[in-house]
């Protein structure tokens, strides 16, 4: 017997499965194993108490909890429906622009643009995912909103470094809004002999973008370092980047064969696009970070009330357009 013969015959039940079960049991597994992991952390807390080790723990823990809120995010978003899945997602979107323009340099003027993009912008386009409109959704930003923010701003009267005020406000709304309201929308898409099983969709990309970037990082502290920018991160290299990516490809075919019925090719090529998107977005806001001078979006916690968010999610704001449309084109969907 052949390795793919294995593999099918032992995932056959699996997928024999409708999309409904199939999401349930993906529940049970990772809550199982989350809390398999908190426990074990819990049991390592109470034998090991050395000071030299504290540090570390901690960020374990904090890690942990990380997971446990977007696992319990995620749950949420499939028990509440394609419009809960949304809401929740506008209110992540929300957050997330919120930590992103306070450590802007505003102006007064630019009040205005802030309250557009803000209460009419964001609220609109997740709108515009909810009611399954893909083609208005996909070009109301990069169309209408970037064309209406400039127009706002130069109604204010205020030319001082406009360019570069209305560029931050721009790029803002297209990571934290554009970008992440393409989450919800994979849970709208019906796939040829998939159909119903737009949640495996989501939780594919956000595993793949997870494991890419987990992958990578313990890549770059065991490989000889040579850092692609050195002054934005040294420890982005593309060997690391390489290894992310293959680590993402393997748990993204395993996932999309088993679940969605891609073939090994597809699945391949789907898991390493949004791995590789996820991967470079991530590189990009920490490019972001160097210009703001700050280490972690969370160092605006005390204003936002979300600690880290921007950090958590900017692989996926990255990951989720370029996913996709690549999934509609490839399958050639409509709305």
């Amino acid at each position: 017997m052949s390795f793919i013969e294995t593999l099918r015959a032992l995932f056959d039940p699996l997928r024999r499965l409708d999309g409904s079960q199939q999401v349930q049991l993906l529940f049970v597994v990772l809550f199982g194993v989350l809390l398999t992991i908190s426990a074990y952390a819990a049991m390592r807390t109470v034998r090991e108490e050395d000071a030299e080790g504290d540090a570390l723990r901690e960020r374990f823990h904090r890690e942990l909890r990380a997971v446990w809120v977007t696992a319990v995010i995620f749950w949420l978003a499939w028990v509440s429906g394609t419009v809960g899945a949304t809401l929740l997602f506008g209110i992540v979107s929300f957050l997330a622009f919120r930590e992103y323009i306070t450590l802007l340099k505003t102006r007064a003027s630019d009040h205005r643009s802030l309250l557009l993009a803000f209460f009419v912008v964001l609220p609109l386009q997740f709108v515009l995912v909810g009611s399954g409109d893909f083609g208005m959704f996909s070009v109301f930003i990069p169309v209408y909103v970037f064309i209406a923010i400039p127009v706002v701003s130069a109604l204010a009267g205020d030319p001082e470094r406009f360019l570069e005020r209305n560029a931050k406000i721009q790029w803002g709304i297209m990571v934290c809004i554009y970008g992440l309201s393409h989450a919800p929308a994979l849970l709208l898409l019906n796939l040829p002999k998939a159909s119903g099983k737009g949640a495996f969709l989501l939780f594919l990309l956000v595993m793949v973008a997870a494991t890419a970037q987990i992958a990578q990082e313990l890549a770059s502290r065991r490989l000889r370092r040579r850092p692609v920018a050195r002054q934005i991160d040294r420890s982005f290299s593309y060997a690391a980047l390489g290894v992310g990516v293959l680590a993402a490809a393997v748990v993204g075919v395993v996932l999309a064969w088993t679940t969605l019925g891609f073939k090994v090719p597809q699945a391949l090529a789907m898991s390493m696009i949004a791995a590789a998107s996820g991967a470079f977005g991530e590189f990009v806001m920490r490019a972001l970070k160097k210009d703001a001078g700050v280490r972690h979006w969370g160092n605006a916690a005390s204003v936002t009330g979300a600690v880290g968010l921007l950090d958590r999610v900017a692989p996926i704001c990255f990951a989720a357009p370029v996913f996709f449309h690549s999934v509609v084109w490839y399958f050639q969907l409509r709305p």
